[in-house]
C-alpha cells in the first residue's frame, strides 16, 4: 500500500507511546495533559444536556451549520466579552476542540516549504500538524516570561514565515506566561513585518492568584492594524470537559470563510448535540464557579508539586512555579553527578512507577535533552507528594 508523501513528514506522538508503558499497577502519572474528571461539573453538564433536549430537540439532534450552532456562538461572543473581548457571534465558527482549529490553519495556510514559526518548546500536536502540511517548522526561543521577542523578530524578518504560532498564557509545556510588554511587542511586529500571529489560548481561564495580561486579542484594539493579523483559538475543554470537544476560531472574515470550507469537507460541523450542551451550561451562568473551584484546586496542587521538588530533588533540577495551566517545565542540572538526561530519567521513574514525559519531543528543532514535563492536573496532593519523592529516588 503506497501512502502520502506527506506522512514522511511526522512521526507517531512521543507521549502517546509513553501511555503504552502505563499499565503497571501502582503507578503514579503526571504524564498526560489532561484535566482531573473529578473537576468536572457533571450535574451542570447534565442538566444543560436535558435543557438541549428538551428545549431545542431538532437544532440538538440534526445537522447543522458548518460555522457552529448559532446559540452557542452567541454565547461563546459573550464568554469572550467576558474576556475583553468584542466579536460578534458572525466572528468566531466553532470547532470540534481548538485543535481542529490548528488543522483548519494548516489547510488553508500551509504550502509544502512554506515556514511556520512556534515557540521552542512547544506543544507537540501543533508541530506535527504544520509538518503534515509541508511546513518548515522554525523555533523561537522562550523563557519564563515567554517568547523572547528580540529573537522572534530576528526570526521573522529571516524567514518571512507564513503565521507565527504561540500559546502566550500558561504555555503547553513550558508554563510561561508572557509579559504584558511582550504581548504588545508581538503585536507591534505583526503590523511592522504584516506577519498573521496565531494566538493558541485553552489554558488562559487556569490561572491560581492575579490574572494573567489580556490576550493578544483584547489588546489587539490598541494596537492599530494588529487585529486583521490575528487568529484566536480557544476551548472549552481544560475548563468543562475534553469529551464535548468544543472549540473556536476568531480570525479575519476570509480566513474564517476559507476555514468553513475546508470544515465541511471534514466532518461536515461539531456535534450539534455537544455544541447545544455547551451552549446551555454557558447560558445558565455556571461557568464562574466550576472555573473557581479548578483554579483552587489545580493552584493546591501546583504548589504541593513545586515544594516536593524543592524538597525531593533539591539542586537536582531548576524549574520556574507555574502562575497557571496544567504543567511543570523543569530541567536536569547534573548537580552532584546526578543525570542530565531526561530520557535517561524517565526510564528509571517508570522502574520506580511513576512517569514524565521528556522534554525532547517538543522541540521542532535543537531539543533540550536535560528538559521534562510534568502535569500536576489529575494527581491529588497525596499522589503528588508520593510521586515526586519516587522521581527523587530516580534522579
Amino acid at each position: 500500500m503506497q501512502f502520502a508523501d506527506r506522512l514522511n513528514n511526522v512521526e507517531t506522538s512521543a507521549i502517546r507511546e509513553l501511555f503504552k508503558l502505563l499499565g503497571k499497577p501502582g503507578i503514579i502519572s503526571f504524564a498526560g495533559g489532561f484535566p482531573d474528571p473529578a473537576m468536572f461539573d457533571i450535574e451542570g453538564i447534565k442538566e444543560a444536556s436535558s435543557k438541549a433536549l428538551n428545549e431545542e430537540p431538532g437544532g440538538a439532534l440534526q445537522y447543522g451549520a458548518t460555522e457552529g450552532y448559532g446559540p452557542l456562538r452567541e454565547q461563546l461572543s459573550s464568554f469572550m466579552a467576558g474576556k475583553g473581548v468584542t466579536v460578534q457571534p458572525e466572528g468566531l465558527i466553532v470547532t470540534t476542540g481548538s485543535q481542529q482549529a490548528l488543522d483548519l490553519l494548516g489547510k488553508t495556510l500551509i504550502n509544502p516549504g512554506d515556514k511556520v514559526i512556534v515557540e521552542g518548546p512547544t506543544f507537540l500536536a501543533t508541530i506535527q500538524c504544520f509538518r503534515l502540511y509541508g511546513a518548515q517548522v522554525i523555533s523561537a526561543p522562550i523563557d519564563a516570561h515567554g517568547v523572547k521577542t528580540d529573537e522572534l523578530e530576528w526570526l521573522i524578518a529571516e524567514h518571512k514565515p507564513k503565521f507565527v504560532y504561540l500559546i502566550p498564557t500558561f504555555g503547553n509545556p513550558s508554563g510561561a506566561l508572557l509579559t504584558l510588554e511582550r504581548r504588545r511587542q508581538v503585536l507591534e511586529m505583526a503590523v511592522r513585518h504584516q506577519t498573521l500571529v496565531v494566538e493558541d489560548d485553552p489554558y488562559g481561564d487556569l490561572y491560581f492568584g492575579e490574572a494573567p495580561p489580556p490576550s493578544l486579542l483584547s489588546l489587539s484594539d490598541s494596537v492599530p492594524g494588529s487585529r486583521e493579523l490575528l487568529a484566536h483559538c480557544g476551548s472549552l475543554s481544560k475548563v468543562l470537559s475534553p469529551g464535548l470537544r468544543i472549540g473556536w476560531m476568531i480570525a479575519p472574515p476570509a480566513l474564517l470563510a476559507n476555514a468553513v470550507m475546508c470544515k465541511q469537507f471534514s466532518d461536515a460541523h461539531t456535534s450539534t448535540f455537544a455544541q447545544a450542551t455547551a451552549s446551555q451550561y454557558l447560558k445558565a451562568g455556571r461557568m464562574p464557579a466550576t472555573l473557581a473551584h479548578v483554579r483552587k484546586v489545580y493552584g493546591q496542587r501546583a504548589a504541593a508539586m513545586g515544594n516536593a521538588l524543592k524538597r525531593e530533588l533539591g539542586a537536582a533540577v531548576a524549574f520556574e512555579q507555574p502562575q497557571g495551566g496544567l504543567f511543570f517545565w523543569a530541567s536536569l542540572t547534573g548537580e552532584g553527578g546526578k543525570t542530565r538526561d531526561a530520557g535517561e530519567f524517565a526510564k528509571k521513574a517508570i522502574e520506580q512507577l511513576v512517569a514524565f514525559v521528556p522534554g525532547a519531543p517538543f522541540y521542532a528543532a535543537n531539543p533540550d535533552l536535560a528538559t521534562f514535563r510534568l502535569s500536576f492536573a489529575t494527581a491529588d496532593v497525596g499522589k503528588i507528594e508520593e510521586g515526586i519523592a519516587r522521581l527523587g529516588r530516580a534522579v
